[in-house]
């Protein structure tokens, strides 16, 4: 990745292009997707890592240019991903997304 500090945080970060092409991906969006071809993604359309129903959603984060957030649990492991516009010199460039590892029960507070 361009920025240096994202390369090993600790959730998967992916950048795609304003046409779905993934442009970026950390080291853990690399290992996160292996399956799907890891690291040769880049260059490839998000579409291609996505099942039909989740691709519909991310199309219409593209269309919109509006964020899409959600809780997933899949081998007893609970993610937060969080889906977003990215914007260059004021213009629309792509989405982002993270994908964290979060705890099973996670507090929640509500401040004033």
């Amino acid at each position: 990745m361009s920025n240096g500090w994202v390369k090993e945080l600790p959730f998967a970060v992916t950048v795609t292009d304003k046409i779905g092409k993934i442009i970026e991906m950390n080291d853990q969006s690399v290992k996160t997707f292996e399956k799907y071809g890891g690291k040769d993604l880049i260059g490839k359309n998000i579409k291609d890592v996505h099942s039909e129903h989740a691709y519909k959603k991310i199309a219409e984060i593209i269309e919109t240019k509006t964020a899409n957030s959600y809780t997933i649990e899949k081998n007893g492991v609970k993610k937060l991903v969080y889906q977003t516009p990215w914007y260059q010199d004021g213009q629309y460039a792509g989405l982002v997304e993270l994908s964290m590892v979060i705890p099973a029960e996670i507090p929640h507070y509500i401040r004033k």
